[in-house]
């Protein structure tokens, strides 16, 4: 019944809702078929040293997230259509670069070119989803909830599919799988170029053309600056499934393989517990709580790898702490970004929503520059992986006294 339901929420959609829904498991497919395999590629095919890989994973993470409130600016001003030609366009560039880099420099050309390509695709297509969804529950009565849910159901079934597609692809090499993820986005730009209409042009007066007041504003507000600092530390362990997590799976059983089901376990579990999670966290604790919690449960999972560490197992039982990890991360992060999310509107007024939403994933991916290479540098040290992990765990939990701190006026919740 419950997938009978869903599949009929997806066909009452309009069909440029559709499209976008499609475009996002699309997007995240291409990318999922490459990305979770390129710190492997760096340090083994190209031999970097593991700083230089985790800086690489950051400035990935940084022209992504980092410049994710230039493409809202963006969007905002020039509407939705060519920021997210732009960005497939770009997004195609950087997968065949990053498909033929040999040099330090063209690497991290194409790694910036692929993330700054998310940073104008992604807020492009969920703010134009977001007001078709308001749009459309005006004109049917259906709700824009529920239009959402169904256009972050895609995405996560695209995270599901992208690794075991990538896993195939490695069977001949990276480049393929870049490829591959190239012509993704060829299709995405085909699909966007045809049927994304024209002159849709919403702009927000306000906020295109004075920016520096939700600038100053977002300076002073100090809740929200500690928001950001609790939301980076989980941005930060979550980039780990980059870099912390494929070194554990080599360490375990010799290759990459089990890597895309990892994966796929995180976004399956998503897809079937995301909605029953952030509604009982936020009828029962409350998002300040949830996003605490989720922080405390995402810094677990890390313990758990450093716990079994000592053990040093290999092979299939090798891969266990590896597996409860993931859980817990996912787990953790159904609590963490809804929560976080749902803050920001707590928080800011709400002419600068917009500006404070992209924000909150510029400064926190400005923390994961730095903190990757951090990340790396500790793989590169010798020391021992039990004290690795546990400094790994530290990060969340210094994000969730972050959290605890945060003090909001007139709470929904």
């Amino acid at each position: 019944m419950k997938s009978g339901r869903s599949l009929g929420d997806i066909r009452t959609l309009p069909p440029f809702i559709r499209l976008l829904a499609g475009t996002q498991l699309a997007f995240n497919v291409g990318f999922f078929a490459v990305l979770p395999y390129l710190a492997e590629h760096l340090g083994g095919a190209l031999g970097m040293g593991g700083w230089l890989v985790g800086l690489v994973l950051g400035l990935r993470t940084f022209s992504q997230q980092g410049l994710f409130v230039v493409g809202g600016a963006l969007t905002d001003r020039y509407g939705p259509r060519p920021v997210v030609l732009a960005g497939c366009v770009l997004r195609i560039a950087g997968f065949v670069w990053l498909g033929y880099a040999q040099s330090t420099v063209a690497v991290v050309s194409a790694v910036v070119c692929v993330g700054f390509a998310a940073a104008l695709f992604s807020p492009a297509v969920e703010s134009e989803t977001a007001r078709q969804a308001v749009r459309h529950e005006q004109a049917t009565g259906h709700p824009r909830a529920r239009t959402l849910a169904v256009f972050s159901a895609a995405g996560q079934a695209g995270a599901f599919l992208g690794p075991l597609l990538g896993s195939l692809l490695l069977l001949a090499d990276f480049r393929t799988a870049c490829w591959a993820g190239a012509a993704v986005f060829v299709a995405v730009l085909a699909g966007h170029w045809r049927w994304m209409p024209r002159g849709e042009h919403h702009r927000d007066g306000a906020a295109a053309r004075h920016p520096q007041g939700a600038l100053r504003a977002t300076a002073r507000n100090g809740p929200f600056l500690l928001l950001c600092l609790a939301y980076s530390t989980y941005l930060l362990a979550y980039n780990q499934l980059y870099l912390a997590l494929p070194e554990e799976v080599v360490r375990a059983t010799g290759s990459q393989a089990a890597l895309g089901w990892l994966f796929a376990l995180s976004s399956l579990l998503v897809v079937c517990a995301q909605l029953p999670v952030t509604r009982a966290a936020g009828e029962r604790i409350g998002h300040r709580t949830a996003l605490c919690l989720g922080l405390a449960v995402v810094s677990a999972g890390f313990l758990t790898v450093a716990a079994a560490a000592p053990a040093a197992l290999r092979g299939t039982p090798g891969l266990g702490p590896a597996a409860v990890y993931v859980l817990l991360l996912t787990l953790g992060q159904m609590l963490a970004v809804p929560a976080a999310r749902a803050l920001v509107t707590e928080l800011v007024d709400e002419r600068h929503l917009g500006f404070s939403m992209g924000a909150l994933s510029s400064l926190s991916g400005l923390v994961v520059l730095g903190g990757s290479a951090a990340t790396g540098a500790l793989f590169g040290t010798g020391l021992a992986p039990v004290v690795v992990w546990s400094l790994l765990a530290c990060v969340p939990l210094l994000g969730a006294v972050a959290g605890r701190a945060v003090r909001v006026r007139n709470p929904c919740r």
